[in-house]
């Protein structure tokens, strides 16, 4: 069933260019679904949004679009950086997900409550702009580990997009650009429901529930910076 899909969405990128569009927003889509490390950052958002406490659907929204734009400026850069350097791209080498395990690590057991992190203002959860802020910077740091993961599934976009890029320079951007919604589709929606289901049973940012939750995604975060890591070697 997963190959039929492949096959599918790889013909057609080949297609007219809605069809090919449209494929190329499954190509992200996918991207999330089918990786274990980008998965991993699904109960990292959620977490994250549980911790900001009582905030809107909207504002949830924002968090979560900002923390995927984060991984999708980050991915952008390390394409270029190793691709100009010659290398396979997204491959930082081991260093880079031992960079983001470090960072699931402290994110895993703060959501756990094990530890705390640095106070602002005596408030961690901190004004609407450290919201943004912190979920940028997340995402930032996430996207660091999930360039071979990531490129590994625009393959096939890129190979249609360094093809057209010489004669339709738009029609190839346009293809990149389907290929991101995609890829921040899925963790903005993830982020958003969650809130939308707080808010749905009434959920506070005292109840037990909530800090459930939260220790869940805390233990998912750090199996996720255990699976960076096993990958590693």
């Amino acid at each position: 069933m997963i190959e039929e899909i492949f096959n599918f969405l790889s013909n057609a990128l080949t297609g007219n260019v809605f069809i090919a569009l449209f494929a190329s927003f499954g190509w992200g889509i996918m991207s999330i679904l089918l990786s274990p490390c980008h998965l991993s950052g699904i109960p990292l958002v959620i977490g994250f949004i549980n911790s900001q406490g009582k905030i809107s659907i909207g504002r949830t929204f924002f968090i979560s679009l900002i923390f995927a734009f984060g991984i999708l400026i980050t991915i952008a850069l390390i394409g270029l950086i190793t691709a100009s350097a010659g290398r396979l791209m997204g491959d930082l080498g081991s260093a880079g997900n031992y960079i983001v395990a470090i960072v699931f690590f402290v994110i895993g057991l703060y959501l756990m409550d094990i530890i705390k992190l640095p106070r602002e203002g005596g408030n961690l959860k901190g004004t609407k702009k450290k919201g943004l802020l912190a979920a940028l910077i997340l995402g930032l740091l996430f996207g660091i580990g999930l360039g071979p993961c990531t490129f590994a599934f625009m393959a096939p976009v890129l190979g249609v997009v360094f093809q057209v890029a010489k004669t339709n320079l738009i029609y190839s951007i346009l293809l990149l650009f389907a290929f991101g919604i995609g890829h921040c589709a899925v963790i903005v929606a993830a982020g958003t429901l969650t809130k939308k289901v707080q808010e749905y049973l009434n959920w506070t940012e005292n109840s037990k529930t909530v800090s459930y939750i939260k220790k869940i995604c805390g233990v998912l975060v750090i199996l996720g910076g255990v699976y960076l890591i096993y990958t590693t070697f």
